[in-house]
């Protein structure tokens, strides 16, 4: 048996930034039209006039301030507010494929690897540009890897979830190394015309490889133990699929093709199983909240962080022990634990434990113990 280890990230971020406020100016615009449009039903109190959103109800509702995105002319644009990506032939690379090469170079430069090295990609993610032929194995042929790759989904727990099967694999020898890529285009299921929710996604994408520690070249993460759990639930839902044609109305409106939720409902019964199943993790393994340096949570809703951090930790957490990027990327669904964890890692010291954290629909949740290694 082999002791698995995290020994490079990568992050690959979009050129585009869409602001709250360019965001609020293009949804009001469609609402006022809408309302235009529908001003007879509304005055006869048939239908609800749209309500304007504001950089205000955006921030207080979810602590976002910016998100990247890989197209801001068709988000913006209020007769279309969705990404407007050019068509590619199927001789081209995916776009998903283009993202996650860039992150995953850069996690083996980190590691000091090259391509020879790693046996497994993993594509894990809440959404797949197609069905097949699998992302992960156009990855790796991109990338000129041996070996074999398979896509997953676990929607926003996707790379805790990919972390753990690649951690089982070179813990058993299957594997030398793996990466586990989440390139996630969460502009392209994004309901922009929706008030509660048009405010959420950006698009990003991360890579982790996991390898052999006694190959580690230089400072890496050790991978304690994992632990992911699912309950299923439909308060997070997207009906988006090859069967949707079939349906008498699959082709009348694209509204449940893309992200829906009951947020309330969410909020009360995602907040407890998460904090429990941290809780349960940390006692299995014994480390207590005083032993645990750093947490790298979910990106999904700085309310939702805040509530968990204190739970687990028993206390307010310090801002250096609970690191947030939502403010500037948004919810980029598996990937923000990473980028997270990317971004707020280098500066721990050897034997410091931290754990990085990943829940969502599903409902899901995984996560991963890890400790310092200089």
């Amino acid at each position: 048996m082999y002791t698995p280890a995290i020994t490079g990230t990568g992050v690959y971020t979009p050129e585009n930034i869409i602001t709250n406020a360019e965001l609020v100016k293009a949804f009001n615009a469609y609402a006022d039209r809408m309302n235009a449009e529908n001003a007879d039903a509304i005055a006869a109190g048939e239908m609800e006039p749209m309500q304007h959103s504001s950089e205000e109800f955006i921030v207080k509702a979810s602590g976002i301030e910016n998100r990247y995105v890989m197209d801001k002319t068709g988000v913006l644009n209020p007769e279309i507010m969705h990404p407007a990506l050019r068509q590619r032939s199927d001789d081209e690379p995916g776009i998903m494929t283009e993202m996650a090469v860039d992150a995953c170079r850069k996690a083996l430069a980190q590691a000091g690897r090259d391509a020879e090295h790693v046996d497994l990609v993993i594509c894990a993610a809440s959404n797949h540009e197609r069905a097949y032929p699998a992302i992960a194995i156009e990855i790796q042929q991109a990338l000129g890897i041996e070996g074999f790759g398979f896509d997953m989904n676990v929607a926003c727990s996707s790379a805790t979830f990919g972390i753990q099967a690649a951690a089982d694999m070179v813990r058993s020898g299957s594997v030398r190394a793996a990466l586990v890529v989440n390139p996630e285009i969460c502009s392209g299921h994004l309901e922009w015309r929706d008030r509660d929710c048009h405010f959420i996604f950006g698009d990003v994408a991360t890579a982790t490889l996991v390898e052999r520690r006694d190959n580690a070249n230089g400072p890496h993460f050790e991978i304690i133990s994992t632990r992911c759990a699912t309950s299923f639930s439909n308060n997070i839902r997207n009906n988006n699929g090859f069967l949707r044609r079939s349906r008498p109305d699959g082709v009348q409106d694209r509204r449940d093709m893309q992200f829906m939720q009951n947020g309330r409902k969410v909020f009360k019964e995602v907040l407890p199983m998460v904090s429990k199943h941290i809780s349960d993790h940390m006692e299995a393994e014994g480390i207590s909240s005083d032993n645990l340096k750093r947490l790298w949570l979910h990106q999904a809703n700085k309310t939702m962080n805040d509530f968990i951090g204190k739970k687990v930790l028993g206390r307010e957490p310090e801002a250096e022990e609970q690191p947030n990027i939502l403010q500037d990327y948004a919810n980029t669904s598996s990937a923000g634990s990473i980028i997270a964890f990317s971004k707020h890692s280098d500066d721990l010291s050897d034997g410091d434990v931290g754990l990085i954290c990943s829940f969502g629909a599903g409902y899901s949740v995984g996560s991963v113990i890890v400790k310092r290694h200089q």
